[in-house]
């Protein structure tokens, strides 16, 4: 007995550290690889109370679009108060207990459809392990101190690029590598010094000021043997060099009204994307001599909407503007499943091996298995007295929720 759990201790050694971390822990948007796929204790098959437990509520929060940040000790929360202010709490993740929060003035009204559901900040923040880098409604980037919230440094990009205030607001959410920053604000893509806020490169000026900046969040990908930053403007899928933002490929992607939303995913030599109004497709990218051609592998005539799709096995599965789930072969571009059940407004994606959680702006929590074959719903549950359009973050044996009213801390049995 002694030895088998000597061994058991020893094989956990050897597990990287960064692993470990990586899955206990929600840093940044979408979570630790940015692309909606964790790791840690398998998921049990049912949400029942013998299953998923609610361990704290933090009630009476103001509205909020940004999806928690989780670290080994903390809880980060950003909301908007009384139609004004933007503020940022810091929470102790066993407890739920307040350790700090800052706010700043800042708040505008969203337009046309957007406004119905309301004007709050909207960019999740990114955490590097000492600070955290949050994104204001009204296109500025500020860096908090994590353990006290005294703020390093903040950029107003309206004022520093003489931008427009984008129409939706700041609505991308900041990417950290290394020791530098990159988000699309003030009309652009920039990349900051993290340790300053000085702008290191800006690059994809908006030609159209008044649709101001884009909806989409960056990822880092390596694609066609190459690693680049993926970038999703309003109108264009594109490829930079992190280093110093040269556009290596460039690709018109149609959408209504410049809704490119949805953050693309990388796959093989190429990315799968889906926009309003627009389609369903799969960017080959070729390479030779240096230069870059990007291609549509092929199209599908389904539109996607504000839902991030994730990867599983080749396989992509995204929520569209018909308010359905579809599984699409990424080799080929075959609709290989489709829910027949409508379900909400809008849903966010978190996938683990062979199951997807998905929550829903109604705040109902789904489990759905994970193969191209069928569609099926393995359990749902009510986890919110109110609207969720906040993304859900999963860590080891937790899972946080951000509704409009509050934020609820969940474990896995």
């Amino acid at each position: 007995m002694k030895r088998s759990i000597r061994a058991a201790f020893l094989a956990l050694l050897l597990v990287p550290a960064f692993a470990l971390a990586a899955d206990l822990t929600w840093p940044q948007w979408r979570g630790p690889t940015r692309d909606g796929i964790v790791g840690g204790p398998a998921w049990p098959g049912k949400l029942g109370e013998a299953n998923l437990t609610r361990t704290w509520e933090v009630a009476d929060l103001g509205p909020s679009y940004s999806g928690p940040i989780v670290t080994e000790d903390r809880v980060f929360v950003t909301e908007t108060v009384g139609k004004k202010d933007e503020f940022v709490r810091c929470l102790d993740r066993k407890t739920g207990k307040q350790l700090w929060k800052v706010d700043w003035a800042g708040a505008m009204t969203a337009p046309f459809f957007a406004a119905r559901n309301g004007s709050w900040i909207r960019s999740t923040p990114a955490w590097d392990g000492e600070a955290l880098y949050v994104g204001g409604i009204r296109d500025l980037l500020v860096c908090l101190e994590g353990k006290d919230g005294k703020e390093r440094w903040r950029i107003d990009f309206m004022k520093e690029l003489e931008s427009p205030l984008p129409a939706f607001g700041c609505v991308c959410s900041p990417l950290v590598d290394g020791q530098f920053v990159y988000m699309q604000a003030g009309s652009s893509m920039v990349k900051l010094d993290k340790k300053t806020g000085k702008i290191v490169w800006k690059t994809l000026k908006n030609a159209d000021a008044a649709m101001g900046s884009a909806f989409s969040s960056p990822i880092l990908a390596k694609i066609a043997g190459t690693e680049m930053l993926l970038v999703q403007t309003r109108d264009e899928l594109v490829g930079l060099d992190k280093v110093d933002g040269a556009i290596l490929w460039k690709k018109a992607i149609p959408t209504f009204r410049g809704m490119n939303i949805l953050t693309p995913a990388p796959f093989g030599d190429g990315v799968f994307t889906s926009t309003y109004g627009g389609n369903t497709r799969f960017v080959s990218l070729k390479s030779e001599g240096g230069k870059y051609t990007p291609e549509d592998g092929w199209t599908l005539k389904y539109e996607g909407y504000m839902t991030s799709p994730v990867v599983i096995d080749g396989y992509a599965y995204l929520y569209g503007k018909d308010r359905r789930y579809i599984c699409v072969d990424l080799k080929t571009g075959k609709e290989m499943c489709r829910s027949e059940k409508r379900f909400g407004e809008y849903t966010n994606l978190v996938a683990q091996k062979d199951k997807i959680l998905a929550l829903d702006e109604r705040g109902s929590l789904f489990l759905i298995a994970a193969t191209p074959k069928e569609f099926k719903v393995l359990d749902e549950r009510k986890v919110a007295g109110t609207e969720t359009w906040a993304l859900l973050a999963v860590c080891g044996d937790e899972l946080f929720v951000r509704e409009l009213a509050g934020v609820t801390a969940w474990k896995w049995k």
